[in-house]
């Protein structure tokens, strides 16, 4: 299922989730004691702010409401969302922005290269929201950008968190040609839950995605993170590790579902820090060359030191 919704009317007056308006509220327990974040309030954090601005551009740090924006932005790693700042999906969980998207942006790849450059990034993040109305989804503008980067920051990492590219035959193989050094991307929940949480996407393709990524190129590292708190089991927690570690993925998050407003989906559990601990346990032994989780852990959170990790785990098992 794709959702559009019209944007013809001024944006300022539409509700960024119009499909979601008129659903009844959705209450959720109170946050438990360890997730606590401080607010942005930093030098560093203005500075970040100030670069990103300034370059016209859009992250999913400030769109999906990153709890870790502050301790983020504070070191400036911001993580880019090209594409605009509206999605053409309506998942139950994202707070970006629903609705048609505007026209590509010829020059957003230069300045997200431009950015990385000012910000001095050893390690970029580069995400996008779903572009369902563009014929290869948005892969050329994905590859684009990862060339604008190479050529400004030739020493500078790039990790990719992509859309799942569902129903744009070659729309991968685009991707994977400008060599990413790492290729995410996010199953989100254990399939029990897609039709609630993840209705526009499709459980299987996005694992046979990651897998079709090693095939094609088995140096990019692959990566891809489930929340937990959305009324999964533990057990299907467990078989999504094992679906990963079928298609060969490196590099496993997992992170707390917080709810972004009312009319988003629940949340239907807290769940504990040692739990995580036990869930990054037994992803290790697994076999996931880098695992990260915890009640904060996100897709992009410390990803230029985890690359680091996740370089060094791999060349200790080629030994």
């Amino acid at each position: 299922m794709v959702t559009i919704i019209d944007t013809i009317s001024d944006s300022h007056l539409r509700p960024r989730h119009p499909e979601k308006v008129n659903r009844p509220d959705a209450l959720s327990p109170p946050k438990p004691s360890w997730i606590r974040v401080r607010a942005p309030t930093t030098r560093g954090y203005a500075d970040t702010r100030n670069i990103v601005k300034e370059h016209g551009l859009v992250t999913v740090c400030e769109e999906a409401g990153c709890p870790n924006i502050g301790e983020c932005w504070d070191k400036k790693h911001a993580t880019f969302m090209i594409m605009g700042d509206t999605c053409t999906r309506a998942c139950a969980f994202c707070n970006v922005r629903t609705g048609l998207p505007e026209a590509l942006d010829a020059s957003e790849p230069e300045h997200v290269a431009d950015a990385t450059a000012k910000l001095g990034l050893t390690h970029v993040v580069v995400t996008s929201v779903d572009r369902d109305d563009l014929a290869d989804g948005g892969a050329a503008h994905f590859a684009e950008t990862i060339r604008a980067i190479r050529a400004r920051c030739p020493t500078t990492t790039i990790e990719v968190l992509t859309p799942d590219f569902l129903r744009k035959d070659g729309a991968l193989e685009v991707v994977v040609a400008a060599k990413p050094d790492v290729f995410n991307h996010n199953l989100e929940t254990v399939p029990s839950r897609y039709l609630n949480v993840r209705p526009g996407a499709r459980y299987f393709h996005s694992v046979r995605l990651l897998q079709r990524v090693k095939e094609l190129d088995p140096t990019i590292f692959t990566k891809s993170g489930i929340m937990v708190g959305l009324g999964e089991e533990r057990q299907e927690v467990l078989q999504v590790m094992d679906d990963l570690r079928s298609a060969d993925v490196d590099f496993l998050t997992i992170g707390q579902y917080l709810q972004p407003t009312r009319k988003h989906h629940a949340v239907m559990g807290y769940v504990t820090p040692d739990e995580f601990k036990a869930y990054e346990k037994v992803a290790y032994a697994k076999g996931f060359l880098m695992v990260s989780a915890s009640p904060l852990t996100r897709s992009s959170h410390h990803a230029g030191e985890d690359f680091a990790k996740l370089k060094a785990a791999r060349a200790a098992v080629a030994r």
